[in-house]
């Protein structure tokens, strides 16, 4: 626990610190002052855009995928809301037909693909 207040006074001393040097650079010389944060702005600026040109090409391969799976999700976001405009346009159905229409109808196209269960295997050709 002490060891935490302790860090905590740390911090709290360097922030003071710093906005009194901040103040003072203020008072005796704002043009510097502001040089030297347009200047370090401009650097960071220039190292971040240098980072990501450097890596959006090692990620090239990723950014394809990653707009394919947008395009994707755009297509399935469509394709949902169809059906949901489609389910609430429906005109109202009498109790009896709600019945007969209760199985659902299976979407999945399943074809059968012949196995070789009964055949044996020649263990020497392997």
């Amino acid at each position: 626990m002490a060891l935490l207040n302790a860090r905590n006074i740390l911090v709290f001393t360097l922030i003071v610190l710093a906005i009194v040097g901040l103040g003072s650079w203020l008072v005796g010389n704002p043009l510097g002052l502001l040089r030297k944060i347009l200047v370090t702005a401009a650097v960071i600026g220039i190292i971040y855009f240098i980072y990501r040109r450097w890596f959006s090409h090692k990620r090239g391969a990723g950014s394809n995928e990653q707009r394919a799976f947008l395009k994707a999700a755009k297509q399935s976001k469509k394709r949902l809301k169809k059906k949901s405009t489609a389910k609430t346009q429906r005109p109202t159905v009498s109790p009896l037909s709600k019945k007969r229409s209760h199985r659902k109808k299976s979407s999945a196209n399943l074809t059968v693909i012949e196995g070789k269960k009964n055949k044996k295997n020649n263990r020497a050709s392997f």
